[in-house]
């Protein structure tokens, strides 16, 4: 019989469970998070409210630099103290760690540097401290405090006018863009009244009760794949509208009512959406500025918060920066407009981001997060334009919608 060495039991365990056990772990969490990885950059496969589910997560904190662009600076200078026009900007789950990390990617530098009066806005909802999207963009819109995952109605389930609705009763054009599916929580809450945010197909119906000018976002399947049977897409070719797919053909349009569906739900995140967010605003602002009257248009850059629920710092970041160019964009035309303000604000922060680390001359940046949900930090306000002064200070949401109103003469 083999006697056995007092060293093989002390070894054994030990070199299994502190050498092998470790390397087998981290190679396993590697194959879990490149899985993680790929399911997340196929996004556009994503139902609605996929990217919320905790099997999709993956912990990415350092986003670790990548190129940079040049930050234009504009006087505010203007003539008149009331706009004519008004393009609000939401980054959804954007709060000031999201800005700050982009700003340090960006070397420091950030087209939101313009806007000189700043303020603060309280989130909360009507039933929750915490709001999620619906009723944050319903108190963006309409100026009231709502149940959370209601669009465009009270706490009693009753339907309230929101910004658009009265600026195209006074003549005014309208429109959206989101990188989200434009029948999804946020740009819902512009178009639609119904008692949960869940209702896609009730959503994009009721863009056909409207008058509408322009919209651009996903959402395919929401007016072409119905359980009705209805092709809505058809419907709005018999509006007038002209129904396009390709952010390339979306572009060349010059006048008329546009539908811009790019995307079966969701567009797909940074960086394989590619250049989809700035042109669309462009586009948006190009047939909107050619109204008499003035215009109103909600851009969204929905995905921040995507990025933000899965915590991945390097999404982020690169969300945010496509949100910030699309800003460099409408500033450019507001500059020179002289009529036009704008507001950047959020409708909520996710992921109780925090910064840890940076580099402006890398653009490194390393974040933390508290959660992979909403909080209900106060978030920031931007403004920049005729009116700007009116949002600087603490705030509740509602305040934002009921200002922009008066501004254009919508209400008393």
């Amino acid at each position: 019989m083999r006697s056995v060495q007092k060293s093989e039991p002390v070894f054994t365990p030990y070199f299994s469970k502190v050498i092998i056990m470790p390397i087998f772990r981290n190679f396993i969490n590697q194959l879990k998070c490149v899985s993680i990885l790929i399911v997340l950059f196929s996004f556009s496969g994503y139902s609605q409210e996929e990217y919320k589910d905790p099997k999709n997560k993956a912990l990415k904190e350092t986003y670790s630099g990548g190129p940079f662009y040049e930050v234009s600076h504009y006087p505010q200078k203007f003539s008149k103290k009331s706009p004519k026009n008004i393009i609000l900007m939401i980054g959804d789950g954007m709060g000031l760690a999201h800005v700050f990390a982009s700003m340090t990617a960006n070397r420091g530098h950030l087209f939101l540097e313009n806007f000189k009066q700043i303020g603060f806005s309280r989130t909360n909802s009507s039933d929750d401290y915490i709001t999620d999207s619906a009723a944050g963009a319903t108190a963006l819109s309409a100026g009231i405090k709502t149940y959370n995952g209601a669009v465009g109605v009270d706490p009693d389930k009753k339907v309230v006018p929101g910004i658009r609705e009265l600026a195209e009763k006074k003549g005014l054009k309208t429109g959206l863009v989101s990188t989200s599916a434009i029948t999804h929580a946020t740009p819902a809450c512009f178009i639609a009244h119904t008692e949960s945010r869940g209702n896609y197909e009730d959503i994009a119906a009721q863009f056909l009760t409207t008058n509408i000018d322009v919209f651009i976002g996903g959402g395919i399947n929401n007016f072409e794949k119905r359980k009705d049977g209805r092709n809505l897409t058809n419907e709005l070719k018999d509006k007038g509208y002209q129904v396009l797919y390709k952010i390339s053909d979306i572009q060349k349009v010059k006048s008329g009512k546009l539908a811009g569906l790019t995307a079966e739900s969701h567009n797909p995140i940074m960086p394989e959406r590619g250049e989809m967010l700035v042109p669309a605003t462009e586009t948006a602002i190009s047939l909107l500025s050619q109204s008499k009257k003035g215009f109103f248009l909600m851009v969204e850059g929905s995905e921040i918060d995507f990025l933000a629920h899965e915590n991945i710092t390097p999404g982020v970041v690169l969300e945010t920066l496509d949100f910030d160019r699309a800003i460099g964009s409408a500033l450019k035309f507001a500059a020179s407009n002289g009529e036009t303000l704008i507001i950047v604000t959020a409708d909520h922060e996710t992921g109780g981001m925090s910064i840890n680390g940076g580099d402006y001359k890398t653009g490194m940046v390393t974040a933390k997060y508290t959660s992979g949900e909403h909080t209900g930090i106060a978030v920031p306000i931007y403004a920049f334009g005729p009116g700007a002064e009116e949002f600087t200070g603490f705030m509740e949401n509602t305040d934002i919608a009921k200002k922009m109103m008066k501004l254009l003469r919508l209400i008393p």
